[in-house]
């Protein structure tokens, strides 16, 4: 049977229909939805496989439909298929309102008197669709002129301008609370015991071997008394994790293998054994550091 859209096209134009408009509706940040989220990938997989499946389907009952006509129907059924829809009387009276067109018959009468070696003149109009063109782009080149040059709109240089300026302020408050953004300014100190427990993972792993599991010290220093080498607190405690101690004999930078998040929940999660008392810590090193912003 004949369709008015071949498969061919029918079949890619529902599926990107559908694929663009879940790209629309899910938020996926500044990911495609299909990469961040597998299940819309096999959701398009799957719709992609039915849309096969039904177009071999309906194909299969066509042909079998077609052979259990009779001849006569075959015949007013071809027929009724061999007809374009350039054949058809709407759009035969489109073209015409828009070209105008002269049958070829008729141009004879249209011809002018002059001949310049054999090659005549006819008498044409410009057709429709050019004239609508011709004042569509009048008409638009005043609405431009009054918009940008009498009303002062913004051109594109401005808007380009304001929306950098815009971006800028948005990249800033972006940063501000941005997870993998975060510096030993901005770092806050972390309370929930999710987090929490999420740092002593951290810190058995990675931290464990030079502080003790129970952080009471061993090549590294004891890190739950008062005493600090260069300095307590959530904010100093995360700028050493990041930049490592002291040259040539503290701790390594951790910023290269962890990530600020996970250097805010083990800080946290330190600075949270305070006073926790371990059994034979390590005799205390550095200076007794007081939190002067917590008295204020």
């Amino acid at each position: 049977m004949k369709k008015l859209i071949p498969v061919y096209v029918r079949v890619p134009l529902i599926f990107f229909a559908v694929f663009a408009a879940m790209e629309y509706f899910i938020d996926s940040g500044d990911r495609p939805a299909f990469l961040k989220f597998p299940m819309v990938s096999v959701f398009l997989f799957v719709f992609l496989f039915l849309l096969i499946a039904i177009e071999i389907t309906l194909s299969a009952v066509d042909n079998i439909t077609y052979h259990l006509l009779t001849e006569e129907q075959k015949a007013k059924l071809n027929e009724v298929n061999s007809i374009s829809f350039k054949d058809t009387e709407w759009y035969k009276k489109l073209i015409k309102s828009l070209t105008k067109s002269e049958p070829i018959e008729n141009e004879g009468l249209l011809l002018l008197d002059h001949d310049y070696d054999g090659i005549k003149e006819l008498d044409n109009n410009l057709p429709p669709w050019w004239v609508y063109l011709f004042y569509a782009g009048i008409v638009f080149g005043v609405v431009y002129m009054v918009r940008y040059e009498i009303l002062g709109a913004d051109n594109q240089e401005t808007e380009l301008k304001k929306e950098l300026a815009q971006a800028k302020i948005e990249v800033a408050e972006y940063m501000k609370t941005a997870p993998d953004m975060m510096d030993e300014k901005t770092v806050t100190l972390l309370t929930e015991p999710t987090d929490l427990a999420a740092g002593k993972e951290i810190f058995t792993t990675n931290c464990a071997a030079c502080h003790r599991a129970d952080a009471g010290g061993q090549i590294g220093p004891n890190l739950t008394d008062d005493n600090w080498i260069l300095g307590g607190g959530i904010k100093n405690l995360f700028h050493t994790i990041t930049n490592g101690g002291r040259d040539g004999k503290g701790m390594i930078a951790w910023k290269g293998t962890l990530k600020p998040k996970e250097m805010q929940k083990v800080a946290s999660y330190i600075l949270s054994l305070k006073g926790s008392n371990p059994k034979d810590p390590k005799a205390p090193d550095g200076e007794i550091w007081v939190d002067e912003t917590a008295s204020k």
